[in-house]
């Protein structure tokens, strides 16, 4: 099973990720904040405080909002 293991805000709407894999690399997720959920990701500072959920396996955020990790590695550059 895909899971993030370490994340760290970059800048923006960037993220850094490390997967079980092995893989890392930046994902920008500016154009895929849509929808009411998400709303509150628009906001910087809510987006740096991103976490890593050892329940879930990939990131989360306080409002409990999260990104698959299949998606998020189809979107990395290395």
């Amino acid at each position: 099973m895909l899971e993030i293991v370490e994340a760290k805000y970059s800048n923006e709407y960037k993220l850094w990720l490390k997967f079980n894999n092995g893989k890392s690399g930046e994902v920008d997720l500016k154009d895929h904040i849509w929808g009411p959920a998400f709303e509150p990701l628009k906001d910087v500072d809510f987006f740096s405080k991103v976490e890593v959920s050892s329940v879930l396996g990939t990131v989360v955020w306080p409002n409990e909002v999260d990104f698959a990790p299949e998606f998020l590695l189809s979107n990395i550059t290395m």
